[in-house]
C-alpha cells in the first residue's frame, strides 16, 4: 500500500488511477484534490480560497435569515443560497466521495457530503414538497455552516503546507546566479549553469563559493556554518576544498570546480529535504480513521431504522424519511468538524501570546508526543556569535589596558573574532584609535602600530616565541582545554594579557534544558562543531549525550535512528544544515533568528529566539491534542446517545409524533454539542508556561 504524500492516506497503487511522476519518483493519491495540490499547490490553493469566501458570505445570509430577519419566502432564498454553498463551495466533497469509492474507503471527505447532503436535502424536500413533511424543519445553517467550518480548517492546513516548497526555495536561492570564470587571464561572468567540472573561478571576497571546488590560489576565512554548523569560519588554503553557497569572508580564492548540479552538498541538502518532507504523518489520519468506521456504521443505522419501522412498525413514507434523516441529522458531524479547528485557533493564539509560531495542527499533534529532543549547538543554545569571556593579565597591566591596545590592534578587522574584541571595549567604555599600521597575517592574527610608536600583536601561538608565552602558557592551555579560542595581546615584543573567546549560552539554555529533563525527555546535542567545544558546553547544561562534528545527513541519520528506537523526536536548530534534521523530525523548531531555510524548514517557529519557548511549545501542544480529544470525544458521545433516538427509541412511549419536534430537538443537540467543544476549546486560553514544568508525554 502506497501512502498519498499529501494527506497521508493509504492508496492502493494497483488500482489507483490517481498518481503522479516527481524526479523519478511516482506518487499515489487518495483523492483528486490531494493530486491537484501536489502538482499544482497554488493553483489548488486559489480555488480553495474562493470557495472559503462564497461559502462565509452566503452562510452569514442564511444564519441571518433563519434567526434574525425572518421575511416572507425566506426559506426559497436560503434554499438558493444554501445549494450554492452545497453544491459550489462543498464540491470537493462530493469529488472525494467518488474518489473513496474508487479506493474503497471512506474519508472526511464522505462523513461530511452526507451529512451535509441529509440537512440540505431534508431541508430542500421540506421548502419545496411542505405538504409531503409537516414536521417542517429547515436546516440550511446547519449544512452551510459545517462546509465553511471544514473549509476554513483545510485551508489553513494548505497554507502551513505550501511552506515545504518555500523551504526548498529558500535553500536554492543560497547558490548564486553567477560566477566569474577565469578564461586566458580575464574574467569573465557567466550562469552557474555553464559551470562544468574542472572549471577555474574567482571567488571575490564576500561572495558565495559558486559550486563544490578546490583552492588553488589564494588564503581566505571562509564561512561554513551552513554545512557543518561551526561557529568560526575556517582557514582555507591552496588545496582545501571549499564547498557551494559557503561564503568568502577575508580574501579572493581562485577556485577549481569540482562537483557540480545535482552532486554539490547544497543539492544533496535539497534532496534530502524533499525526502523527509514527503514521509510526515498527517494529522487528518485520525479523522479518517473514525470516519471509516463511522459513516458506513451511521448509514446503515439509518436505513435500518427507517425500513425497519416502514415495513415492521407500518409507519407513513415521510415519516420513514424522517427517521432516516434524523439519524443523518444527529450524526452530522458539526461538531466533529470543529473540534480541531476550535483547539487550534485557541491554541495557535495562545502560542503567538508566547511568541510561538505553529505552522499547522499536525505539529501539535506530534509535539504533544515528543519524548527526545535534539540540539544544535550554534545560534541554538548558545548565541551564535563569539564573546570575550575572560580577560587575563600580566606584566602590571590592567584588563581595560589590555583590551584597549587589543581594541587598537583589531579596529580595521573584519573578523568575528575582532568584532567581539571591539565589543567588549566598547561596553567597557573604552576608546581605540584607529593605528598607524595594519598588518594581517592570515589564520595567525593582527600586527598595528599605536600612534606612539607601541608595536602591538594581537593573536594565538604563531606569532610568539616560546619564550615570551612562557609566563601565558598555562593559562593558555586552560583556556583551550575549555573549548576556548585565545588571543594573546603583545606589546612590544612582552605579553600583556590573554583574551578568552567562546560562543555563549544563551540566558535560557539552562532553564530549558532543564525543563526538558523534568519532563522525561532524552536530550541529545549534535553540532558540527568540534568535539572539545561541543563537550564543554553539554557539561555546563548537563547533556549527557553528545555528537560532534555532524554533517546535515549525520544529524538527519542520528535523528532517523532515535524514530526507528520508538522515539517521537523533536529537532531544535537555526541554521541551513539543520533545514534536513527539521524536516526529518516528527517536530521541527526553528529558532527565529536563524537563517530564512531553517524558518520554513521547521514547523514550529520560536520568534523570540528562546529556546525555552521549544519546551512551552511542546507542553502547548500535548495541552491541545487533549482538548481534541476532549472535543471528538463530546463530538461522538452526543451521536451515541442520540442516534438510537433518532432511529426510533422513542416511538413506542411518544408513538410517531415524537417525529413532529425530533428533527429540531436534532438540530438543537447539534448546536449544544458545537457550543460544548468551542467552550472546552477556549479553556486553552488558561494555559500558563509558568505551570508547565511536567511530562511532556
Amino acid at each position: 500500500m502506497a501512502t498519498d504524500p499529501v494527506c497521508g492516506m493509504y492508496v492502493d497503487e494497483r488500482s489507483s488511477s490517481l498518481a503522479s511522476d516527481r524526479e523519478g519518483k511516482k506518487y499515489y493519491f487518495c483523492s483528486t484534490t490531494c493530486k491537484i495540490q501536489f502538482e499544482k499547490p497554488e493553483r489548488e490553493l486559489n480555488g480553495l480560497r474562493n470557495a472559503l469566501t462564497v461559502s462565509w458570505v452566503l452562510t452569514a445570509v442564511v444564519v441571518i435569515l433563519t434567526y434574525i430577519l425572518q421575511i416572507g419566502y425566506g426559506t426559497y432564498i436560503m434554499l438558493i443560497l444554501a445549494s450554492a454553498v452545497q453544491f459550489y463551495s462543498g464540491r470537493r466533497f462530493y469529488a472525494g466521495i467518488i474518489d473513496a469509492i474508487r479506493n474503497k474507503s471512506a474519508n472526511m471527505d464522505t462523513l461530511i457530503a452526507i451529512g451535509t447532503s441529509a440537512a440540505w436535502g431534508y431541508s430542500a424536500a421540506v421548502t419545496l414538497l411542505p405538504n409531503l413533511f409537516p414536521a417542517g424543519g429547515i436546516y440550511f445553517d446547519t449544512s452551510t455552516l459545517i462546509i465553511s467550518l471544514i473549509l476554513t480548517g483545510t485551508y489553513m492546513q494548505r497554507i502551513a503546507e505550501s511552506k515545504a516548497s518555500t523551504a526548498i526555495s529558500a535553500l536554492i536561492a543560497l547558490q548564486p546566479r553567477t560566477a566569474h570564470k577565469i578564461e586566458d587571464g580575464r574574467i569573465v561572468d557567466i550562469n552557474i549553469e555553464q559551470i562544468r567540472a574542472g572549471m577555474l573561478l574567482l571567488v571575490k571576497q564576500g561572495e558565495n563559493v559558486p559550486t563544490d571546488s578546490v583552492i588553488i590560489e589564494g588564503e581566505s576565512s571562509v564561512d561554513e556554518s551552513m554545512i557543518t554548523g561551526e561557529s568560526m569560519p575556517s582557514t582555507k588554503v591552496v588545496g582545501d576544498n571549499v564547498v557551494g553557497g559557503t561564503i568568502n569572508v577575508t580574501g579572493p580564492l581562485r577556485v577549481k570546480a569540482t562537483k557540480i548540479g545535482k552532486d554539490t552538498a547544497l543539492a544533496q541538502i535539497i534532496r534530502i529535504v524533499q525526502d523527509a518532507a514527503s514521509s510526515k504523518v498527517p494529522i487528518q489520519e485520525l479523522a479518517d480513521k473514525i470516519a471509516s468506521y463511522f459513516v458506513p456504521t451511521v448509514v446503515f443505522v439509518g436505513l435500518m431504522a427507517s425500513f425497519g419501522w416502514f415495513i415492521i412498525g407500518g409507519v407513513a413514507l415521510n415519516v420513514a424519511i424522517l427517521i432516516f434523516v434524523s439519524v443523518m441529522i444527529i450524526a452530522c458531524p458539526c461538531a466533529l468538524g470543529i473540534a480541531t479547528p476550535a483547539a487550534l485557533l485557541v491554541s495557535s493564539g495562545m502560542a503567538a501570546k508566547h511568541g510561538i509560531l505553529v505552522k499547522s495542527g499536525e505539529s501539535l499533534q506530534k509535539a504533544s508526543m515528543v519524548n527526545a529532543v535534539v540540539l544544535d549547538k550554534t545560534g541554538t543554545i548558545t548565541k551564535g556569535r563569539p564573546e570575550v569571556t575572560n580577560v587575563v593579565t600580566f606584566a602590571g597591566f590592567n584588563e581595560k589596558r589590555v583590551l584597549r591596545f587589543a581594541a587598537i590592534a583589531e579596529t580595521n578587522s573584519e573578523h568575528v573574532i575582532g568584532k567581539a574584541v571591539l565589543s567588549k571595549a566598547k561596553r567597557l567604555g573604552i576608546k581605540s584609535d584607529f593605528p598607524k599600521k595594519f598588518t594581517y597575517k592570515q589564520g595567525s592574527g593582527v600586527t598595528a602600530v599605536d600612534r606612539d610608536g607601541t608595536k602591538i600583536t594581537v593573536g594565538n601561538r604563531d606569532l610568539f616565541s616560546k619564550r615570551q608565552l612562557s609566563a601565558a602558557e598555562k593559562q593558555v592551555q586552560k583556556f583551550e582545554s575549555h573549548g576556548k579560542t585565545t588571543l594573546i595581546i603583545g606589546v612590544n615584543g612582552k605579553v600583556i594579557g590573554l583574551l578568552a573567546l567562546a560562543d555563549a549560552l544563551k540566558g535560557d539554555s539552562k532553564k530549558a534544558i532543564n525543563a526538558f529533563k523534568n519532563a522525561n525527555a532524552e536530550i541529545w546535542l549534535i553540532t558540527g562543531d568540534n568535539d572539545r567545544v561541543a563537550r564543554s558546553v553539554a557539561k555546563q547544561l548537563g547533556i549527557k549525550n553528545v555528537i560532534s562534528r555532524a554533517k546535515p545527513k549525520e544529524k538527519m541519520d542520528k535523528i532517523a535512528e532515535l524514530q526507528h528506537q520508538g522515539k517521537i523526536v523533536a529537532m531544535i536548530g537555526d541554521g541551513i544544515n539543520d533545514a534536513p534534521a527539521l524536516t526529518k523530525a516528527d517536530v521541527g523548531i526553528a529558532i527565529g533568528a536563524g537563517m530564512d531555510v531553517a524558518l520554513q524548514a521547521g514547523s514550529i517557529v520560536l520568534i523570540n529566539n528562546s529556546i525555552y519557548d521549544a519546551f512551552v511549545a511542546l507542553r502547548l501542544g500535548k495541552k491541545t491534542m487533549a482538548k481534541i480529544r476532549q472535543n471528538l470525544f463530546w463530538a461522538f458521545a452526543y451521536n451515541m446517545i442520540l442516534i438510537p433516538i433518532a432511529a426510533g427509541a422513542l416511538i413506542p412511549f411518544f408513538t410517531i409524533s415524537v417525529y413532529n419536534v425530533l428533527p429540531s430537538l436534532a438540530a438543537l443537540a447539534m448546536a449544544f454539542s458545537s457550543v460544548t467543544v468551542v467552550s472546552n476549546s477556549l479553556l486553552l486560553g488558561r494555559f500558563r508556561p509558568e505551570t508547565s514544568i511536567h511530562q511532556i508525554s
